[in-house]
């Protein structure tokens, strides 16, 4: 292979563009592949290393052939092919007009140094992850001690340029666990020497760090680089041990006393006796926001205390209370779940005693977060209770429910001697409402009558839903005078429900079915039930829209 080139301007003598004359035997000396093409991309010639490059122009595989053919020896371009014997190979192609008028295509073999270059890229790339996570900051000094490195999301508060060109010394404020002295100017390496440094904002933070130094030639010192990581926090609860060791002793007998107890409402009273004694509190109130009010309501309460309302109040800007008010030393916080408040805790100490100490206003926080879990597992349980419990229509009492209470209270009739009435509820031509007026109207059928039924009993009685357009009513104490009235006030009353009628004729009304309970009686709930059930379907049978007596109980021998 020859050619005729300027040295300097890489450009033939006395042409107006590089050439290249082949000699016999240039195509097999070139160490790496080389092809000749002609204009149109066709290989003529090849050496013996040029096979998988060849092969790629023949198939059309070469993505920059069209623009290395376009201008010889203005560009060179990389190309990746698959290899002889596997893995793939990285070529730079250069292409040259030969004296012939083909084209010479020349390629160097760049695998090894891409690779290479790859693999340095990445080694560098894992080395800067490895320090930046196994520390909260790098750092390097210079000879003259001036900080020259610091890793790019800075440190103490200050950015990374806040830093460069500061001597370390203006913001150490001393060293400790150290014979070597300051890690950014010791002459040996460091290993976790504790340093206390000011921070931007004024305060000091504990500082673990680690350093070698730097050296010249001949052995001076360069200066040094090194690793920090702030253990602030761990030295703060190391210089407290004793006083958190104390408060997790008290935390866990308050936690301890309130898991013990079954019952989910008790867990709060047990809470709050727990906390009074461990806290050495007069008295101890915790209250919670109940699901259907938006305002504290006394959930529990142990020993003497005073006047909540103006502490409560104040929650609405701030989450606690910290104050003496009207002879009391007052300390009182909120407790939430998941960020939202759900209740506070209030400790009472008469104000002829010491105040609340800092440990006292850390363990109210501590014992919060429990008040906190303990309102929401009270809440979730008064929930799924209530579900449980009631119709989802109408709210009342279900089926299942109205019984196991009537059972509970049944039980209490003979020994205290006392009456009952219970009263079965059937609407009359209700089907003729959903039927004409549709389910919509029905439904609202179905509450105005929950609303009668409510109007007409006292908060001590039962109202139920049994299902369909069946309900039942639990007067408690109630003789049969008080019941009879009961039946005929709810009769009056049901000529309100007339205007959701399905037909005019078969108005919406009521059918009553009463039986009455004798404290002495021995009667059995399941037969007090199946009496007030026959006297209800005999109105049915007779007419409806009236109430029925069912006779008495027959005696027993």
């Amino acid at each position: 292979m020859t050619a005729s080139l300027d040295a300097k301007r890489g450009r033939p003598v006395g042409a107006s563009r590089q050439t290249v004359g082949l000699g016999a035997t240039a195509l097999s000396a070139y160490p790496g592949p080389a092809v000749v093409l002609t204009r149109d991309g066709t290989v003529v010639a090849a050496n013996g290393r040029a096979e998988p490059l060849s092969l790629a122009i023949a198939e059309n595989r070469l993505t920059n052939l069209a623009l290395l053919l376009e201008a010889p020896g203005s560009r060179t371009m990389v190309e990746t092919l698959p290899g002889i014997s596997g893995g793939t190979m990285i070529l730079e192609l250069a292409a040259l007009p030969t004296e012939d008028d083909h084209i010479l295509l020349l390629g160097r073999d760049v695998t090894l140094e891409r690779n290479l270059r790859s693999a340095l890229v990445e080694s560098r790339q894992r080395y800067k992850d490895l320090v930046e996570i196994s520390s909260d900051f790098a750092w390097e000094v210079g000879a003259d001690g001036r900080f020259v490195f610091v890793s790019p999301k800075g440190a103490l508060g200050f950015s990374a340029d806040d830093l460069v060109g500061r001597n370390p010394a203006d913001f150490v404020s001393s060293i400790e666990s150290s014979q070597l002295g300051s890690p950014f100017s010791a002459s040996l390496p460091v290993e976790d020497a504790e340093v206390w440094m000011k921070q931007a904002e004024g305060s000091e933070a504990c500082l673990l760090s680690s350093s070698t130094p730097i050296t010249g030639e001949h052995g001076e010192w360069r200066g040094a680089r090194g690793v920090c990581r702030d253990v602030t926090q761990e030295r703060l609860r190391d210089a407290a041990l004793s006083r958190a060791n104390n408060r997790e002793r008290l935390l866990s007998y308050i936690v301890r006393t309130i898991r013990d107890e079954v019952d989910p409402v008790d867990m709060l009273r047990a809470a709050a006796e727990a906390t009074a004694r461990a806290l050495g509190a007069t008295g101890c109130q915790i209250f919670r926001i109940l699901p259907e009010a938006s305002d504290f309501a006394l959930a529990a309460q142990f020993g003497e205390g005073g006047d909540e309302k103006p502490i409560l109040d104040c929650f609405i800007e701030t989450d606690h209370f910290d104050e003496q008010l009207d002879g009391w030393h007052v300390l009182s916080t909120v407790s939430r779940y998941r960020h939202s408040i759900n209740g506070a805790i209030l400790l009472w100490r008469d104000s002829s005693r010491t105040s609340w100490s800092d440990d006292d206003r850390l363990l109210i926080d501590d014992v919060a977060t429990q008040v906190g879990l303990a309102n929401e597992q009270i809440a979730n349980h008064e929930r799924i209770l209530r579900l449980s419990r009631t119709d989802p229509m109408t709210g009342l009492f279900n089926r299942r429910a109205f019984f196991e209470e009537i059972a509970r209270r049944f039980s209490r009739l003979a020994r205290e001697h006392r009456p009952a009435a219970l009263i079965y509820v059937d609407l009359d031509n209700f089907k003729l409402v959903n039927d004409n007026h549709g389910h919509h109207t029905g439904d609202q059928a179905l509450l105005a009558a929950r609303d009668l039924l409510l109007q007409h009993t006292r908060p001590i009685d039962i109202v139920a839903r049994l299902g369909g357009d069946e309900f039942a009513i639990w007067l408690e104490g109630a003789e049969e005078a008080i019941a009879v009235q009961r039946c005929q006030d709810l009769l009056r009353a049901a000529v309100g429900l007339h205007h959701y009628s399905g037909n005019d004729e078969k108005p919406l009304n009521m059918s009553l079915g009463l039986a009455v309970h004798g404290g002495p009686s021995h009667e059995s709930l399941d037969e007090l039930v199946a009496r007030a059930d026959k006297a209800m379907y005999e109105v049915k049978r007779d007419g409806k829209g009236a109430w029925r007596m069912a006779p008495p109980p027959e005696a027993r021998s």
